[in-house]
């Protein structure tokens, strides 16, 4: 494999599961670390089925199968704990330590592991046996209340902002963090990283607005959900759809010149009252043309205004090609490893496995 990049000499130990975990193994295998997923033997298959080969968060590591309910099973992954940096597992609170798996055993084989846990609600707490998945996780993080339209039910965004967010990008994070203290201790530790939490975190801004009074719990009533006309999705005479986020002054400013408006014409961007008439404004102006001719219109005007693409349309972006921000390894279009780092870019190591591998044929580093 061609690992690359800062992670490199990194070796983690990925029981499987699904989601958040995965995207942050496969986060770390980016940024080059050695990353081995544990398949549990005969595990039931996934609904809907999934294509190995283009299971894309399972790319850049191998893969084996353990029977981690045998004695045997287990032994073998305690084997691979003695020479592992870090332990990643998604399951309920106590499962690992039922199979003989938990931390303590695990730090008493290798005092410098970091033991990284992912769940949705935490490993103690009165939920923290229970069942759930990102909208979940999102709905109790006081998050999800506040995104969509005001007269409609809140709607999630796909499973990005818990799963992925809160979860993985938590989750590597926290990783990174442990590893980092490692240096300066040697002691390995347990990562708690609770996607409810990791979610709750990520709206510390809207927190801050709150408590300033300067956000509404009414939605589409703020600066950054649909109520400001400024920043807001319109759709165009072609039934495509522009973005618009033009909140500084001067930004607004080429907005309105854009849309042919006169600044004379408008109430004060801020008039919190006028938003409604403002926003019917700019609908019917949108909506007057193609999504194209709007894209020639603000063409090289700072108006923070561009369009809204398919995700086959970002890859052939010219921003998006100019960074290589999509690519086609093994032939799956998918985006690439981010963020970039100056001398030691990360890289995708391999396609995702379509087979598990023996022991005895893995990367030869899990027995060093």
């Amino acid at each position: 494999m061609d690992r690359r990049g800062p992670l490199v000499g990194v070796k983690i130990l990925e029981v499987a599961g699904v989601g958040p975990g995965p995207f942050c193994g496969m986060m770390l295998a980016d940024m080059g670390a050695t990353v081995l997923r544990v398949e549990r033997a005969g595990a039931p298959p996934m609904v809907p089925p999934v294509d190995p080969e283009k299971n894309l968060l399972h790319r850049g590591r191998e893969m084996i199968g353990l029977d981690l309910k045998t004695p045997a099973g287990a032994a073998q992954l305690l084997s691979l704990v003695e020479t592992a940096d870090v332990l990643l597992e998604g399951y309920r609170p106590g499962v690992m330590e039922r199979l003989g798996l938990g931390p303590d055993i695990c730090l008493a084989r290798n005092p410098a592991l970091v033991y990284a846990r992912m769940t949705g609600w935490g490993q103690d707490g009165p939920m923290a046996h229970l069942a759930g998945h990102d909208i979940n996780y999102f709905a109790m993080s006081g998050s999800l209340m506040l995104c969509g339209p005001g007269d409609e039910n809140p709607r999630p965004n796909l499973n990005m902002v818990a799963d992925m967010g809160g979860g993985g990008m938590m989750m590597a994070f926290g990783i990174v963090c442990a590893l980092l203290e490692v240096r300066q201790s040697g002691q390995g530790q347990v990562v708690d990283a609770a996607m409810i939490e990791g979610t709750a975190l990520l709206s510390t801004m809207i927190h801050g607005f709150r408590a300033m009074n300067l956000w509404s719990d009414r939605r589409g009533d703020n600066l950054l959900d649909g109520g400001a006309p400024f920043y807001d999705i319109y759709r165009t005479a072609d039934g495509q759809f522009m973005a618009v986020g033009a909140i500084e002054p001067a930004f607004y400013a080429e907005l309105i010149a854009g849309l042919g408006i006169d600044a004379s014409d408008l109430p004060a961007q801020h008039d919190r009252d006028a938003w409604p008439r403002t926003k019917a404004r700019f609908t019917s102006i949108f909506a007057g043309r193609t999504r194209d001719e709007w894209v020639a219109v603000f063409a090289g005007r700072d108006a923070c205004v561009t369009p809204v693409l398919s995700p086959d349309e970002a890859a052939e972006h010219p921003q998006a090609q100019a960074r290589g921000m999509f690519g086609r390894p093994g032939g799956v279009l998918q985006p690439m490893p981010a963020p970039r780092f100056s001398r030691t870019p990360g890289a995708i190591a391999s396609p995702p496995p379509a087979t598990e591998v023996g022991l005895d044929a893995i990367d030869p580093a899990w027995r060093t």
